[in-house]
């Protein structure tokens, strides 16, 4: 694939972590939380609708096992900072994209769809939490920035305001933004036009020529496709067990689930 041959200039201009420690610092960003899966760990995850979180699809599975976890053992905490959140809801439903299978024998494949959808089990109406919008129509370039929960910052989300778009290709987003273990499901945003809007989710980190990156899943079309499955009011939907998750691409970067 073409982004394995990218020249990458990952980090030039970034800016550093910033964690967001304080109301002040968090504000505007309190619709991103910390997604719990109960006796599994956690991801990041965004409110883009009252009662909608946007995450990626492999934060839904045990990862030893494969199988799936039942939405009933999930939930959202919006704005999580130092054992408060600003909401906290019980998941309801989760939607996994149909084109979606865990464990994948191809890296690149399993990103491209790494698309969930969490419905709460009831809306958050606060004046401090309020959705984000999303880009459709066309593929980021230029700067992004990212809010997300880590291993190491689990206790308050730390925000990136500027990363790099490297590149495209096939619905893969690679971009220079600093990722880990617990930044899952992360919102990747666009600032263009003076508007915050989800233009992907983060999936994986990975190596290319030396330099990390993350890998995330480009919205343009995925997203639409899976607000059609949550549409038709079916239950749940999650792809079955497709075996244990590969641990590298055949393009020669390295993957890993953050």
């Amino acid at each position: 694939m073409l982004i394995f041959g990218l020249a990458t200039q990952a980090g030039a201009g970034d800016s550093a972590l910033l964690r967001l420690d304080t109301g002040d610092q968090g504000k505007g960003w309190e619709a991103v939380g910390r997604l719990d899966i109960e006796g599994h760990g956690f991801c990041t995850g965004a409110l883009i609708a009252e009662d909608l979180v946007l995450t990626a699809a492999h934060c839904l599975y045990d990862k030893e096992s494969g199988a799936r976890v039942p939405p009933e053992g999930i939930g959202f905490r919006a704005g999580w900072r130092h054992g408060r959140a600003e909401a906290y809801r019980r998941v309801k439903r989760a939607v996994v994209h149909p084109a979606y299978v865990y464990g994948g024998r191809l890296a690149t494949d399993r990103v491209r769809n790494d698309l969930a959808l969490v419905q709460l089990d009831q809306p958050i109406r606060t004046t401090s939490v309020k959705p984000f919008a999303t880009l459709s129509g066309r593929s980021p370039t230029g700067d992004v920035g990212i809010v997300s929960y880590a291993h190491d910052r689990a206790d308050a989300p730390s925000l990136q305001e500027i990363c790099s778009v490297i590149g495209t290709d096939s619905g893969v987003l690679v971009t220079s933004c600093d990722v880990d273990f617990g930044s899952s499901g992360a919102p990747i945003f666009s600032f263009q036009d003076g508007t915050v809007r989800i233009v992907s989710v983060v999936s994986a980190k990975a190596v290319m020529r030396g330099k990390p990156v993350a890998l995330g899943t480009d919205l343009t079309l995925p997203l639409a496709e899976l607000r059609a499955v949550m549409a038709t009011g079916n239950g749940v939907f999650l792809r079955a067990d497709d075996g244990a998750p590969s641990r590298a691409s055949p393009g020669g970067a390295k993957f890993v689930r953050p």
